[in-house]
C-alpha cells in the first residue's frame, strides 16, 4: 500500500484538495493493489471558522487526520512551524509522497519538509507565474516547482513556464485545473443556496467585490484609488463585498470607510464555498485580486476584472473571460462601465478543465509506483492519464 501525505492549510487549498481525495477513494474501491492510504494533514494556516471549518463542510472533506495548528504569523513563522509540525507526521507515517497543492506557506513549507526527508513531492497547479517576485506566492511557486518531482500544471503555458526554467520535461504532466473539479462536482450544492434570498437580490442585479492581497489592501493610497472606483461603479450597480478581515482591519485604519459604506454597497461576512459560489454564478460581473476566483469566473463565463497588474493565470485572459484593471481608478471604472453597456469579452473554457483532473493525478501516480514511486519516467512530456 502507498502511503501519501496530502497538505492542506488555506482556504484555496481545501477545493484543491477534495477532489483528489475523491479520486483516491475511487481508486481504492477499484483497484486490488496499487491502494493507497491517504493521510490529510492541515497545517492550520487558515483556521477560524469562515476560512476553514465552513470550506470542509460545504465540500465534505474528511476530518483532518493531523492538525498541525499553525495560525496566523509571519511568512517565514507558519513555514517554520509547518515544517517541524510535518518532518513529525512524515517520519511516523513512512510516507512514500507528499502532495501539496497551490501556493501557499503551506505548500512551500510541505515540499521543503518532504524533500529533506528525502521523500519525492508532487505539486498540483505547478508552473503559474505572474513573474511579478514582490507577490509572496510567487516566491513560493517558484520554490516548490524547484524541488517537486511530480509537476501537475493546469494549462499548456504552465508547461512553457517550467520548461523556460530547465525542469525536466518527463517531471512534468499536463492534466488541467482541479479547481473546476470542484466546481463542477457541486453544482447541484451551488443550485441549493438560498444565499440570493438571504441577500434580498436578484440574478444579474449586482456586481461582486472580494479583495485581499496586501499589495492593494496594506496600502492607503492603492486602497483608495480602488474604493473611488468602487463607488463610483456602486452608482450603477450594487455591490456585494464578503470582507476579508485584514481588509475590513486596514479600511477602518486608512479611514476610508466613505468610500466603502454606502447604501449601494453591501458589506457581508466572508461566506463558504457553496454560498460564494452561488454568488459568483448569478453576478453581472466580478471584481477581484484572487487567483482562483479567476479560473471560476472563466468557466462560468462571467466578466471577471482583476484588481492586479500581473497574474500567474493568463490562460483566463486570453482564452476565459478575465481582464486585468490594477488599481487605477479610471480603468477599473473604464472596464466596468464596458460590462454595464453589454460590451464584455466573450470566453471560452481552456481544454481539460473538465472536471477530471484529479482522476488523471491519481492515475499517473498509481502508474510511475509500479516501480517505485522515485522512479519517473523517460522520455514523456505533457502526460496525460
Amino acid at each position: 500500500m502507498m502511503r501519501i501525505i496530502l497538505l492542506a492549510g488555506a482556504r484555496p487549498n481545501f477545493m484543491k484538495i477534495a477532489p483528489i481525495i475523491r479520486a483516491i477513494e475511487k481508486h481504492n474501491i477499484s483497484s486490488r493493489t496499487n491502494r493507497i492510504k491517504a493521510t490529510l494533514v492541515h497545517s492550520g494556516q487558515h483556521y477560524d471558522h469562515k476560512m476553514s471549518q465552513v470550506f470542509f463542510q460545504d465540500l465534505k472533506l474528511p476530518r483532518p487526520d493531523v492538525y498541525l495548528g499553525v495560525g496566523s504569523g509571519t511568512h517565514s513563522e507558519q513555514i517554520g512551524k509547518t515544517m517541524i509540525g510535518l518532518e513529525k507526521v512524515l517520519l511516523k507515517e513512512e510516507a512514500d509522497l507528499v502532495i501539496v497543492v497551490g501556493d501557499v506557506n503551506s505548500t512551500l513549507a510541505g515540499a521543503l519538509a518532504a524533500v529533506k526527508s528525502g521523500i519525492p513531492v508532487a505539486h498540483v497547479e505547478a508552473g503559474l507565474r505572474s513573474y511579478d517576485k514582490s507577490m509572496p506566492e510567487e516566491i513560493n511557486r517558484l520554490l516548490t516547482d524547484a524541488i517537486s518531482d511530480y509537476l501537475f500544471t493546469p494549462s499548456l503555458d504552465a508547461d512553457d513556464n517550467l520548461k523556460k526554467e530547465g525542469i525536466l520535461a518527463e517531471k512534468i504532466f499536463l492534466v488541467g485545473n482541479v479547481m473546476v473539479d470542484s466546481l463542477l462536482h457541486n453544482r447541484e450544492g451551488i443550485k441549493r443556496s438560498q444565499i440570493l434570498s438571504r441577500l434580498e437580490v436578484n440574478p444579474k442585479s449586482y456586481a461582486l467585490l472580494t479583495m485581499h492581497r496586501p499589495n492593494n489592501v496594506d496600502s492607503g493610497e492603492i486602497l483608495l484609488r480602488i474604493g473611488e472606483a468602487i463607488k463610483k461603479i456602486s452608482l450603477r450597480i450594487p455591490i456585494i463585498f464578503p470582507i476579508h478581515p485584514r481588509t475590513k482591519k486596514n479600511i477602518e485604519k486608512f479611514r476610508l470607510k466613505r468610500f466603502f459604506e454606502d447604501k449601494h454597497i453591501l458589506f457581508i461576512e466572508p461566506l463558504g464555498y457553496l454560498d460564494f459560489l452561488k454568488l459568483t454564478t448569478n453576478a453581472r460581473f466580478v471584481m477581484t485580486d484572487s487567483g482562483g476566483i479567476q479560473e471560476e469566473t472563466t468557466v462560468l463565463k462571467i466578466p471577471c476584472l482583476t484588481l492586479r497588474d500581473s497574474t500567474e493565470r493568463p490562460i483566463t485572459i486570453s482564452q476565459g473571460t478575465n481582464t486585468l484593471v490594477g488599481n487605477k481608478t479610471s480603468i477599473i471604472i473604464e472596464e466596468a462601465t464596458k460590462i454595464l453597456d453589454n460590451k464584455s469579452k466573450k470566453g471560452s473554457i481552456p481544454p481539460l478543465w473538465d472536471g477530471k483532473t484529479a482522476q488523471r493525478i491519481v492515475s499517473i501516480i498509481c502508474q510511475r509506483t509500479a516501480t517505485g514511486v522515485s522512479t519517473l519516467p523517460q522520455g514523456r512530456e505533457n502526460n496525460v492519464g
